[in-house]
């Protein structure tokens, strides 16, 4: 299989498959990187090394501020884990309507709700119950209302009088 072909395989996957952390999975944000496929992550207040297994390298690339799923290495002394997924805001969101996304990170998962980006408050008992007005079809109760004021009755008109100044004369519509 070629290079291009696998970089495609695993692009696909990180863009739909949905993972949720397993009991042993740690979601961590990425405050650096330190080269050599290495990158500093911030976990519960803590920061050490991970490493880029050889999947995800020249195919994936991570920034500052992304988070990812690492599962710890007892063996390592500076690297003490390996991403095993990297997150994308799609599944950001859903681990974090799973109720499974840490409490440190709390801030950054509310920043991608549809909710926040519209400035709307969310009360913690109403977060799903509401349906944005931009996500139904119009109702005809809204497209009777809006006929009703754009009719007039022909009678009560007055006659129109236009002007042309290319005609010599006035002319009555």
């Amino acid at each position: 299989m070629s290079n291009v072909r696998k970089r495609r395989i695993v692009q696909r996957e990180a863009k739909t498959i949905m993972v949720l952390p397993k009991k042993d999975d740690i979601i961590a944000k990425i405050t650096a990187s330190r080269g050599n496929n290495l990158h500093s992550v911030d976990s519960c207040g803590e920061s050490y090394l991970v490493s880029m297994p050889t999947k995800f390298r020249k195919s994936i690339w991570v920034k500052r501020g992304n988070f990812v799923v690492i599962s710890t290495i007892q063996e390592g002394n500076k690297v003490k884990g390996e991403i095993v997924h990297i997150l994308d805001n799609e599944n950001i969101l859903y681990i974090y309507e799973q109720n499974l996304w840490p409490q440190r990170f709390l801030e950054d998962a509310e920043k991608l709700t549809r909710a926040f980006r519209r400035n709307v408050p969310v009360s913690s008992n109403k977060k799903h119950e509401m349906i944005d007005a931009d996500m139904l079809p119009p109702s005809d109760s809204e497209v009777e209302s809006e006929g009703e004021e754009y009719e007039c009755d022909d009678e009560s008109e007055e006659e129109i009088i236009t002007y042309n100044p290319n005609l010599s004369d006035i002319r009555r519509l």
